[in-house]
């Protein structure tokens, strides 16, 4: 691997709580945080809907509430009222689902460092993919790009990046050991 090849790509952040340049749709599936909360974590996922599959658009209706869930493949997904602030497809496609100002629900019953409700601190970032499938290039090129605007934003250090598993191991295994975090440290040094 040559790490130019992984070069972030720049982002910057507009004064409304959103990235530059980016899609933005609008989840329902968020609320404000409390008036203490002050961002300091950051939250790496990994999805795919239906599950080991890319591309199509369920993981937007899934953040969306149009997800149809009568199906059998989303039939598990029903009454499920999830959202991230930022999704990164597999071609590097960023879309935001909600302001960075506002509680995202990613991180569900979690905990970091004796700190609960990690919603209430954090932004999620969702990786289309699944554990045991390399996420993409470009996907490691926007990420460590947004990363690195919000170390500028918010002084985020390397050791508060983590995985949802890092929050809730009893329940979630995501980014997965595909995840290469080796990299990603290499890539905001």
């Amino acid at each position: 691997m040559v790490i130019l090849d992984y070069l972030p790509l720049p982002i910057f952040y507009e004064q409304n709580h959103v990235l530059k340049n980016v899609d933005f749709r609008l989840s329902p599936f968020f609320n404000s945080r409390p008036k203490e909360a002050k961002i300091d974590l950051i939250v790496i996922h990994g999805i795919s809907l239906p599950p080991r599959h890319f591309g199509g658009n369920a993981i937007n209706q899934l953040f969306l509430s149009t997800l149809n869930t009568d199906l059998p493949e989303f039939s598990d997904l029903q009454g499920v009222e999830v959202s991230a602030h930022l999704l990164i497809r597999r071609d590097g496609q960023v879309i935001q689902y909600v302001p960075f100002d506002k509680r995202a629900w990613h991180a569900g019953k979690s905990q970091f460092q004796g700190k609960s409700n990690c919603n209430d601190f954090s932004v999620g970032i969702e990786l289309e993919g699944c554990d045991d499938i390399p996420y993409t290039k470009e996907q490691y090129r926007q990420l460590a790009g947004i990363l690195q605007c919000f170390q500028r934003l918010w002084g985020i250090s390397v050791d508060r990046i983590v995985g949802h598993v890092d929050i809730a191991p009893d329940r979630k295994t995501d980014p997965g050991k595909a995840f290469e975090w080796d990299l990603l440290r290499a890539l905001l040094s």
